[in-house]
């Protein structure tokens, strides 16, 4: 069964947590929790670098978190407006304090990656593995 939540937010710093909490109440009530923890890390690594991505344009477009269950995978697509790239080479070093976000994203994803689905908006998505049996 395909299971599907979608919230869209202002590029705010509230952003973050409202969309960190909306997840873990979903993954709780599709019966995910074991993957609460992991997937409110994710969200706020993508969240944050949606936000500041789209809190620079002239008409501030929101950002979209979309959650979706399917099979063996719980999969977080984070959307933004931004005509601006991802930029991987720019990651901060271990002892920055910013700039780490997609190495912990791509760490703890099972898959994960970026689409341009327009000239003005990208999807960066991520994977984590539903367990067995589920």
């Amino acid at each position: 069964m395909r299971l599907m939540s979608f919230i869209e937010l202002a590029p705010l710093p509230s952003a973050v947590p409202c969309a960190r909490l909306h997840a873990v109440h979903v993954l709780r009530e599709w019966d995910l929790c074991d993957l609460a923890d992991d997937a409110a890390l994710l969200i706020s690594e993508l969240v944050t670098n949606a936000v500041a991505a789209s809190a620079v344009l002239p008409d501030r477009p929101p950002v979209s978190l979309r959650l979706i269950a399917d099979g063996g995978s719980l999969r977080i697509e984070v959307q933004d407006h931004s005509p601006a790239d991802l930029r991987p080479e720019a990651q901060g070093s271990d002892d920055a304090e910013h700039g780490r976000g997609l190495g912990v994203v791509a760490a703890l994803s099972t898959r994960c990656g970026t689409e341009r689905t327009g000239p003005h908006r990208k999807t960066v998505w991520s994977e984590l593995r539903i367990a067995p049996g589920r």
